[in-house]
Protein backbone atom coordinates (compact mmCIF):
# COMPACT_ATOMS: atom_id res chain seq x y z
CA UNK A 1 0.00 0.00 0.00
CA UNK A 2 1.62 3.30 -0.81
CA UNK A 3 1.54 6.15 1.43
CA UNK A 4 -0.25 9.29 1.32
CA UNK A 5 1.59 12.22 0.37
CA UNK A 6 0.43 15.64 1.37
CA UNK A 7 1.07 18.31 -0.73
CA UNK A 8 0.60 22.04 0.39
CA UNK A 9 -2.47 22.21 -1.47
CA UNK A 10 -3.37 19.25 -0.36
CA UNK A 11 -3.23 20.06 3.09
CA UNK A 12 -4.63 23.72 2.33
CA UNK A 13 -7.66 21.94 1.29
CA UNK A 14 -8.29 20.08 4.11
CA UNK A 15 -8.10 22.59 6.32
CA UNK A 16 -10.47 24.94 4.06
CA UNK A 17 -12.78 22.09 4.67
CA UNK A 18 -12.21 21.75 8.38
CA UNK A 19 -12.62 25.89 8.68
CA UNK A 20 -15.96 25.67 6.50
CA UNK A 21 -17.80 22.78 8.41
CA UNK A 22 -16.70 23.18 11.99
CA UNK A 23 -17.71 26.79 11.24
CA UNK A 24 -21.10 26.28 9.56
CA UNK A 25 -21.80 23.35 12.55
CA UNK A 26 -20.65 25.30 15.14
CA UNK A 27 -21.40 29.18 14.68
CA UNK A 28 -24.46 29.60 16.00
CA UNK A 29 -22.87 28.19 19.26
CA UNK A 30 -19.91 30.34 18.89
CA UNK A 31 -21.90 33.29 18.47
CA UNK A 32 -23.98 32.73 21.63
CA UNK A 33 -20.10 32.38 23.76
CA UNK A 34 -18.69 35.40 22.20
CA UNK A 35 -21.77 37.19 22.70
CA UNK A 36 -22.06 36.34 26.33
CA UNK A 37 -18.42 36.67 26.65
CA UNK A 38 -18.33 40.35 25.68
CA UNK A 39 -20.87 41.37 28.21
CA UNK A 40 -18.87 39.33 30.94
CA UNK A 41 -15.75 41.48 30.04
CA UNK A 42 -17.58 43.80 32.51
CA UNK A 43 -19.32 41.73 34.57
CA UNK A 44 -18.92 42.62 37.99
CA UNK A 45 -19.05 46.61 37.07
CA UNK A 46 -22.43 45.99 35.20
CA UNK A 47 -23.98 43.76 37.98
CA UNK A 48 -22.59 46.39 41.00
CA UNK A 49 -25.07 48.68 39.01
CA UNK A 50 -27.97 46.28 38.77
CA UNK A 51 -27.11 45.50 42.56
CA UNK A 52 -27.22 48.95 43.75
CA UNK A 53 -30.24 50.07 41.54
CA UNK A 54 -32.19 46.48 42.73
CA UNK A 55 -31.26 47.05 46.48
CA UNK A 56 -30.17 50.47 47.14
CA UNK A 57 -26.84 52.02 47.73
CA UNK A 58 -24.26 51.58 50.65
CA UNK A 59 -23.68 55.29 52.59
CA UNK A 60 -20.36 55.08 54.34
CA UNK A 61 -21.38 56.28 57.92
CA UNK A 62 -18.31 55.71 60.28
CA UNK A 63 -16.22 52.20 60.58
CA UNK A 64 -17.71 48.66 59.25
CA UNK A 65 -18.66 46.13 61.17
CA UNK A 66 -16.05 43.35 61.83
CA UNK A 67 -16.69 39.76 59.89
CA UNK A 68 -18.36 38.49 62.58
CA UNK A 69 -20.64 40.62 63.28
CA UNK A 70 -21.72 40.53 59.00
CA UNK A 71 -21.92 36.78 59.32
CA UNK A 72 -23.78 36.59 62.58
CA UNK A 73 -26.12 39.58 61.41
CA UNK A 74 -26.90 37.27 57.92
CA UNK A 75 -27.01 33.79 60.01
CA UNK A 76 -29.49 35.07 61.80
CA UNK A 77 -31.78 36.60 58.74
CA UNK A 78 -31.76 33.24 56.93
CA UNK A 79 -32.05 30.52 60.12
CA UNK A 80 -33.98 27.51 59.42
CA UNK A 81 -34.08 28.25 55.65
CA UNK A 82 -31.91 25.08 54.55
CA UNK A 83 -29.35 27.20 53.21
CA UNK A 84 -25.66 26.34 54.10
CA UNK A 85 -23.33 29.57 54.22
CA UNK A 86 -20.76 28.79 51.50
CA UNK A 87 -18.75 32.32 51.18
CA UNK A 88 -18.50 36.13 51.86
CA UNK A 89 -17.24 38.14 49.26
CA UNK A 90 -15.68 41.82 50.58
CA UNK A 91 -16.69 44.80 48.82
CA UNK A 92 -13.65 46.67 47.00
CA UNK A 93 -15.29 49.89 47.77
CA UNK A 94 -16.67 51.66 50.58
CA UNK A 95 -19.98 52.26 49.27
CA UNK A 96 -20.31 48.33 48.36
CA UNK A 97 -21.79 45.93 50.23
CA UNK A 98 -20.89 42.58 51.41
CA UNK A 99 -22.15 39.66 49.29
CA UNK A 100 -23.31 35.99 51.09
CA UNK A 101 -23.82 33.21 49.12
CA UNK A 102 -25.50 30.26 50.46
CA UNK A 103 -25.70 26.57 48.74
CA UNK A 104 -29.44 25.76 48.53
CA UNK A 105 -30.73 21.72 49.01
CA UNK A 106 -30.25 21.71 45.20
CA UNK A 107 -26.62 23.18 45.34
CA UNK A 108 -27.84 26.53 44.07
CA UNK A 109 -26.44 29.30 44.61
CA UNK A 110 -28.38 32.07 46.94
CA UNK A 111 -27.09 35.28 47.31
CA UNK A 112 -27.41 37.80 50.18
CA UNK A 113 -26.31 40.95 50.20
CA UNK A 114 -25.38 43.09 53.39
CA UNK A 115 -25.19 46.78 54.51
CA UNK A 116 -21.48 46.81 56.16
CA UNK A 117 -21.98 49.66 58.82
CA UNK A 118 -25.37 48.63 59.85
CA UNK A 119 -25.35 44.49 59.24
CA UNK A 120 -28.58 45.35 57.24
CA UNK A 121 -30.07 42.92 54.53
CA UNK A 122 -30.21 44.95 51.59
CA UNK A 123 -31.98 42.49 49.56
CA UNK A 124 -31.26 38.85 48.02
CA UNK A 125 -31.26 36.95 44.68
CA UNK A 126 -31.18 33.44 43.18
CA UNK A 127 -27.71 33.86 40.90
CA UNK A 128 -28.74 31.24 38.33
CA UNK A 129 -32.04 33.19 37.96
CA UNK A 130 -30.17 36.54 38.04
CA UNK A 131 -29.39 38.37 34.76
CA UNK A 132 -25.68 37.39 35.70
CA UNK A 133 -26.21 33.93 36.05
CA UNK A 134 -27.81 33.82 33.44
CA UNK A 135 -25.32 35.03 30.81
CA UNK A 136 -22.77 33.43 32.89
CA UNK A 137 -24.85 29.57 32.56
CA UNK A 138 -25.12 30.72 28.75
CA UNK A 139 -21.41 31.38 28.04
CA UNK A 140 -20.71 28.83 30.00
CA UNK A 141 -23.21 25.54 29.51
CA UNK A 142 -25.76 26.79 27.62
CA UNK A 143 -28.21 26.53 30.66
CA UNK A 144 -28.03 23.35 30.16
CA UNK A 145 -25.81 21.22 33.05
CA UNK A 146 -23.04 19.03 32.91
CA UNK A 147 -24.16 17.92 28.78
CA UNK A 148 -23.84 22.00 28.29
CA UNK A 149 -20.49 22.16 30.01
CA UNK A 150 -19.54 19.38 27.70
CA UNK A 151 -20.84 20.87 24.23
CA UNK A 152 -19.23 23.94 25.18
CA UNK A 153 -16.41 22.65 25.69
CA UNK A 154 -16.02 21.06 22.52
CA UNK A 155 -16.95 24.07 20.91
CA UNK A 156 -14.17 25.73 23.30
CA UNK A 157 -11.63 23.45 21.16
CA UNK A 158 -12.78 23.86 17.73
CA UNK A 159 -12.94 27.52 18.47
CA UNK A 160 -9.01 26.58 18.64
CA UNK A 161 -9.00 24.62 15.35
CA UNK A 162 -10.37 27.37 13.42
CA UNK A 163 -8.18 30.08 14.92
CA UNK A 164 -5.56 28.00 13.33
CA UNK A 165 -6.62 26.69 10.48
CA UNK A 166 -7.92 30.38 9.30
CA UNK A 167 -4.66 31.85 10.12
CA UNK A 168 -3.36 29.00 7.94
CA UNK A 169 -5.78 29.77 5.09
CA UNK A 170 -5.42 33.95 5.16
CA UNK A 171 -4.73 35.33 1.72
CA UNK A 172 -1.78 37.56 3.32
CA UNK A 173 0.43 35.06 3.27
CA UNK A 174 0.20 35.30 -0.58
CA UNK A 175 0.42 38.98 -0.24
CA UNK A 176 0.45 40.90 2.80
CA UNK A 177 -1.13 44.00 2.11
CA UNK A 178 -4.41 42.29 0.67
CA UNK A 179 -4.57 39.76 3.18
CA UNK A 180 -5.39 43.58 4.90
CA UNK A 181 -7.25 45.29 2.27
CA UNK A 182 -11.24 45.79 2.50
CA UNK A 183 -12.32 46.47 -1.02
CA UNK A 184 -15.84 48.56 0.76
CA UNK A 185 -16.93 49.67 -3.08
CA UNK A 186 -16.84 46.03 -4.22
CA UNK A 187 -19.31 43.44 -4.89
CA UNK A 188 -20.95 41.84 -2.01
CA UNK A 189 -18.89 38.68 -2.23
CA UNK A 190 -15.73 40.67 -2.49
CA UNK A 191 -17.15 42.93 0.76
CA UNK A 192 -18.08 39.65 2.52
CA UNK A 193 -15.39 37.57 1.94
CA UNK A 194 -12.85 40.54 3.14
CA UNK A 195 -14.92 41.19 6.07
CA UNK A 196 -14.29 37.63 7.24
CA UNK A 197 -10.71 37.12 6.59
CA UNK A 198 -9.50 40.73 8.02
CA UNK A 199 -11.74 40.22 10.87
CA UNK A 200 -10.51 36.65 11.41
CA UNK A 201 -6.94 36.82 11.29
CA UNK A 202 -7.32 40.55 13.65
CA UNK A 203 -8.61 38.28 15.87
CA UNK A 204 -7.45 34.61 15.67
CA UNK A 205 -4.33 34.47 18.00
CA UNK A 206 -7.33 36.03 20.65
CA UNK A 207 -10.19 33.66 19.92
CA UNK A 208 -7.65 30.45 19.87
CA UNK A 209 -6.13 31.59 22.96
CA UNK A 210 -9.78 31.96 24.43
CA UNK A 211 -10.87 28.27 23.14
CA UNK A 212 -8.26 27.33 24.89
CA UNK A 213 -8.48 28.21 28.36
CA UNK A 214 -12.50 27.68 27.98
CA UNK A 215 -11.97 23.98 26.92
CA UNK A 216 -9.11 23.69 29.89
CA UNK A 217 -11.96 24.79 32.20
CA UNK A 218 -14.53 22.65 30.62
CA UNK A 219 -13.20 19.33 30.17
CA UNK A 220 -10.89 18.81 33.19
CA UNK A 221 -10.93 14.92 31.79
CA UNK A 222 -8.52 16.32 29.75
CA UNK A 223 -6.27 16.85 32.32
CA UNK A 224 -4.77 20.00 30.79
CA UNK A 225 -3.47 21.18 33.89
CA UNK A 226 -1.71 17.84 34.84
CA UNK A 227 -0.16 18.11 31.74
CA UNK A 228 1.41 21.70 32.65
CA UNK A 229 2.03 20.71 36.48
CA UNK A 230 4.45 17.83 34.55
CA UNK A 231 5.93 19.91 31.06
CA UNK A 232 7.03 22.35 33.88
CA UNK A 233 8.22 19.83 36.41
CA UNK A 234 6.06 21.37 38.87
CA UNK A 235 4.94 19.26 42.33
CA UNK A 236 1.20 19.67 41.85
CA UNK A 237 0.10 20.61 44.91
CA UNK A 238 -2.09 18.14 46.76
CA UNK A 239 -6.19 18.81 47.98
CA UNK A 240 -5.64 20.67 51.12
CA UNK A 241 -7.82 19.34 53.91
CA UNK A 242 -8.39 19.97 57.74
CA UNK A 243 -8.04 17.35 60.01
CA UNK A 244 -11.22 16.88 62.19
CA UNK A 245 -10.40 16.82 66.31
CA UNK A 246 -12.69 14.58 68.40
CA UNK A 247 -14.95 16.85 70.50
CA UNK A 248 -13.50 19.87 69.30
CA UNK A 249 -15.47 22.58 67.38
CA UNK A 250 -13.93 24.75 64.53
CA UNK A 251 -12.14 28.19 65.47
CA UNK A 252 -13.89 31.09 65.49
CA UNK A 253 -13.77 33.13 62.61
CA UNK A 254 -12.10 36.18 63.84
CA UNK A 255 -9.13 33.85 64.66
CA UNK A 256 -8.86 32.02 61.66
CA UNK A 257 -8.94 35.54 59.96
CA UNK A 258 -5.86 36.90 62.22
CA UNK A 259 -4.01 33.92 61.47
CA UNK A 260 -4.68 34.48 57.38
CA UNK A 261 -3.85 37.42 57.61
CA UNK A 262 -0.49 37.15 59.47
CA UNK A 263 0.35 34.81 56.85
CA UNK A 264 0.25 37.42 53.88
CA UNK A 265 -0.41 40.86 55.71
CA UNK A 266 -0.26 43.59 53.14
CA UNK A 267 -3.29 42.15 50.69
CA UNK A 268 -6.94 43.07 50.07
CA UNK A 269 -9.11 39.45 51.17
CA UNK A 270 -11.54 39.76 48.08
CA UNK A 271 -13.50 36.53 50.08
CA UNK A 272 -13.81 34.17 52.43
CA UNK A 273 -15.18 30.35 51.84
CA UNK A 274 -16.47 28.36 54.79
CA UNK A 275 -16.09 24.75 55.29
CA UNK A 276 -19.17 23.14 53.93
CA UNK A 277 -17.89 19.48 55.74
CA UNK A 278 -15.62 18.52 58.82
CA UNK A 279 -12.97 18.21 56.55
CA UNK A 280 -12.75 21.31 53.85
CA UNK A 281 -10.58 23.82 55.44
CA UNK A 282 -11.08 27.63 55.45
CA UNK A 283 -9.85 29.73 52.80
CA UNK A 284 -8.95 33.72 52.56
CA UNK A 285 -8.63 34.67 49.21
CA UNK A 286 -6.54 37.76 48.46
CA UNK A 287 -5.20 39.73 46.17
CA UNK A 288 -1.77 42.01 46.69
CA UNK A 289 -0.48 44.67 44.80
CA UNK A 290 0.50 43.71 41.34
CA UNK A 291 -2.00 41.05 40.60
CA UNK A 292 -4.71 41.12 38.24
CA UNK A 293 -7.90 39.66 38.07
CA UNK A 294 -10.66 40.36 40.25
CA UNK A 295 -10.13 38.71 42.90
CA UNK A 296 -6.28 38.08 42.98
CA UNK A 297 -4.63 34.91 42.86
CA UNK A 298 -3.69 34.74 46.24
CA UNK A 299 -5.18 32.01 48.43
CA UNK A 300 -4.54 30.84 51.99
CA UNK A 301 -5.71 27.44 53.49
CA UNK A 302 -6.01 26.82 56.99
CA UNK A 303 -7.00 24.11 59.21
CA UNK A 304 -10.69 24.40 60.96
CA UNK A 305 -9.63 22.98 64.01
CA UNK A 306 -6.09 24.28 64.68
CA UNK A 307 -5.59 27.34 62.67
CA UNK A 308 -2.21 26.07 61.05
CA UNK A 309 -1.59 26.83 57.42
CA UNK A 310 -2.45 23.60 55.02
CA UNK A 311 -1.38 25.21 51.42
CA UNK A 312 -0.49 28.67 50.87
CA UNK A 313 -0.46 29.26 46.68
CA UNK A 314 1.16 33.11 46.63
CA UNK A 315 0.01 35.16 43.40
CA UNK A 316 2.90 36.76 43.40
CA UNK A 317 5.22 34.22 44.00
CA UNK A 318 4.04 31.35 41.63
CA UNK A 319 5.22 28.01 41.06
CA UNK A 320 5.98 27.40 37.12
CA UNK A 321 2.89 25.80 36.85
CA UNK A 322 0.82 28.29 38.75
CA UNK A 323 2.28 31.00 37.01
CA UNK A 324 0.66 29.58 33.80
CA UNK A 325 -2.53 28.60 34.85
CA UNK A 326 -3.19 31.72 36.51
CA UNK A 327 -2.86 33.61 33.41
CA UNK A 328 -5.77 31.85 32.15
CA UNK A 329 -8.39 34.11 33.44
CA UNK A 330 -6.47 36.97 32.16
CA UNK A 331 -5.81 35.70 28.52
CA UNK A 332 -10.35 34.33 29.12
CA UNK A 333 -11.21 37.51 29.69
CA UNK A 334 -9.11 40.40 28.69
CA UNK A 335 -7.95 41.45 32.05
CA UNK A 336 -4.15 40.93 31.45
CA UNK A 337 -3.89 44.54 29.87
CA UNK A 338 -6.31 46.90 31.79
CA UNK A 339 -9.29 48.76 30.87
CA UNK A 340 -7.65 48.82 27.12
CA UNK A 341 -7.64 45.06 26.79
CA UNK A 342 -11.04 44.30 28.30
CA UNK A 343 -12.67 46.99 25.72
CA UNK A 344 -10.76 44.91 23.49
CA UNK A 345 -12.16 41.94 24.31
CA UNK A 346 -15.86 43.23 23.91
CA UNK A 347 -15.02 43.19 20.61
CA UNK A 348 -13.57 40.25 20.20
CA UNK A 349 -16.34 38.35 21.65
CA UNK A 350 -18.74 40.12 18.76
CA UNK A 351 -16.23 38.42 15.97
CA UNK A 352 -17.76 34.97 15.93
CA UNK A 353 -21.14 36.16 14.71
CA UNK A 354 -19.65 38.22 12.91
CA UNK A 355 -17.47 35.37 11.06
CA UNK A 356 -20.49 32.62 11.13
CA UNK A 357 -22.71 35.21 9.22
CA UNK A 358 -19.91 36.24 6.41
CA UNK A 359 -18.89 33.12 6.33
CA UNK A 360 -22.40 31.30 6.16
CA UNK A 361 -22.93 34.02 3.39
CA UNK A 362 -19.54 32.52 1.31
CA UNK A 363 -20.84 29.31 1.81
CA UNK A 364 -24.09 30.40 0.45
CA UNK A 365 -22.78 32.00 -2.89
CA UNK A 366 -20.75 28.95 -3.46
CA UNK A 367 -23.33 26.28 -3.09
CA UNK A 368 -25.75 28.90 -5.57
CA UNK A 369 -22.81 28.20 -8.01
CA UNK A 370 -22.09 24.53 -7.30
CA UNK A 371 -25.91 23.93 -8.32
CA UNK A 372 -26.04 25.87 -10.71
Amino acid sequence: MRPIKFTNRKFRSIAFQAHRWLGLATGILLSIAGVTGSILVFLHEIDEFVVAAHFGQVKPIGESLSITAIIKAVKAAYAGKNLTLESLSFPDRADRPYMASFLDAADGYFQVFINPYTGQIMGDRQWETSWAGIIYGLHYKLLAGDTGMLIMGIVALITVILGLTGILLWPGWRKLIAGFKIKWDGHIKRLNFDLHKVAGIVTAIFLASIGFTGFAWNIPQAKVTDIIYATTLTAKPVEPVSKPIAGKQPLAIADLMQRGNAVIPNAKTTYISFATKPEAPFLIAKKQVGETGHYGNTKIYLDNFTGKLIQLHNGIKPSRAAAILNQFGPVHFGTFGGLPTRILYVFIGLTPLILFITGFIMWWYRRKRVMG
